[in-house]
């Protein structure tokens, strides 16, 4: 059995544009791989869809975050539970290995799993900074939070859209921008250079959807109007206001 990928990426020609594919592996657990060219370095990537990107189950579960939250969940209400720098390293890199899954998902329109993925992430920003002992990593964190609320908001508009529920859709990305501005400051670069973006996606998507967005009758009959006016044919808008008015 030879180690070699050469015909691996041979049959895989590096496109931009589509370097990411959904596979099922010999183990018949379903998988993602990310084809990689950066130069003198060619490459695939691979991760689990399931569970964690990297297959690994710490402390016998799928992800760390619920060894902590179980630890968590068992202290008494007299004693503070409080997570020391080596859990919250634990923490941190569980958070970039979903973060790194996330983005791939998004590629490939796996919108379900693009949510799932950022709740869960949200939910370990949140558990972080409730129980970190030292104030830098309940901190550490905090910076990222336009970021992945923009990206569980798009997710979760692009499977309303795809449902033909555009109003939803532009609903999401709506509540979305104000929860993005009524975030506190955090003094990091990072995070006013997310916010900044994040608000110019979220705007983008809502031009996007509001174009792809199916005119409402009462919306037809108004364009109708406006149309019938514009070239003169006064009795063609009498009969549109009129049924304006009955709507």
């Amino acid at each position: 059995m030879t180690t070699d990928i050469s015909r691996l990426l041979d049959n895989w020609t590096f496109d931009p544009e589509a370097n990411v594919r959904r596979i099922t592996g010999d183990d018949g657990t379903q998988k993602i791989q990310v084809r990689v060219d950066q130069g003198a370095f060619q490459g695939i990537l691979q991760l689990n869809l399931d569970g964690r990107p990297d297959g690994k189950r710490p402390y016998g579960k799928d992800y760390v975050l619920q060894h902590y939250e179980a630890q968590a969940a068992q202290v008494t209400a007299t004693v503070d539970y409080q997570l020391d720098t080596e859990a919250c390293r634990e923490l941190f890199d569980e958070s970039a290995r979903i973060y790194g899954r996330y983005v791939f998902l998004l590629q490939i329109k796996e919108y379900e799993r693009v949510v799932a993925d950022t709740e869960r992430n949200m939910r370990l920003f949140d558990f972080v900074n409730r129980y970190a002992e030292q104030a830098t990593d309940r901190d550490n964190l905090q910076k990222w939070w336009p970021y992945i609320l923009r990206i569980h908001a798009t997710a979760r508009a692009m499977l309303a859209s795809n449902g033909d529920d555009f109003d939803q859709a532009l609903r999401i990305l709506a509540d979305t921008r104000q929860q993005i501005e009524a975030l506190s400051d955090v003094e990091a670069e990072e995070f006013f250079t997310e916010r900044e973006r994040s608000l110019e996606a979220l705007d983008e998507l809502v031009q996007q959807l509001s174009e792809q967005r199916p005119l409402s009758p009462r919306e037809r009959l108004e364009r109708d109007l406006e149309e019938a006016i514009s070239s003169e044919a006064f009795e063609r808008a009498a009969r549109l206001r009129d049924r304006l008015r009955d709507l």
